[in-house]
């Protein structure tokens, strides 16, 4: 098995591609070992040093490491730690485990639709390309807030993403949104 790694616009995230499905059951992002019962895949890469973050994608792993850790030290590990689960067969997520990716309920209000739409069709595919994931969290009286995963949570670009990127599109396309924020600010 062969384990391609590419660089993310965050420093401390590294998108790793094994070269088959990883999660075809959505996308699922742990901030720490706590959050990663229902990843048998999770769970062992935070057994690792220095691992901080693990956002599972349809085709990618992005690991986020701490500060006080270098990726020299860090990437063989993970690396290992992937080939290893991935060759003795064992799930990545365990049955009835659901992601939270922020879809269109039948109860959404009409412009909540057309925003997680947009986001769906022209955020989502993009970011993915960098290892992470934004998603609808909540709109309100004009402002819209997105939950950032993976790659995007504590990217330094991430800002600009949100302002230039998805706040101008989501208000070119529904005039009802005034602002976009990510979700804690």
């Amino acid at each position: 098995m062969f384990i391609q790694t590419e660089a993310t616009p965050n420093p401390a995230t590294v998108k790793f591609l094994p070269g088959k499905a990883v999660s075809p059951k959505g996308v699922f992002d742990f901030k720490g070992a706590d959050e990663a019962g229902k990843s048998p895949l999770a769970q062992r890469l935070f057994t690792l040093q220095g691992v901080s973050g693990v956002f599972l994608g349809a085709d990618f792993v992005s690991v986020s490491k701490a500060d006080d850790t270098d990726w020299s030290m860090l990437k063989p590990m993970v690396l290992a730690a992937l080939m290893e689960h991935f060759s003795t067969g064992q799930p990545v997520v365990l049955e009835g485990a659901g992601d939270d990716s922020g879809e269109v309920q039948e109860d959404d209000d009409p412009i909540v639709v057309q925003i997680k739409q947009l986001i769906e069709e022209r955020v989502r595919p993009a970011v993915m390309m960098d290892g992470g994931d934004i998603v609808f969290d909540s709109f309100d009286d004009g402002v819209v807030y997105l939950q950032m995963r993976g790659a995007c949570a504590g990217c330094p670009s991430s800002t600009m993403t949100l302002k230039s990127g998805i706040e101008n599109m989501l208000k070119h396309f529904v005039p009802e949104v005034k602002e976009v924020r990510p979700v804690g600010m």
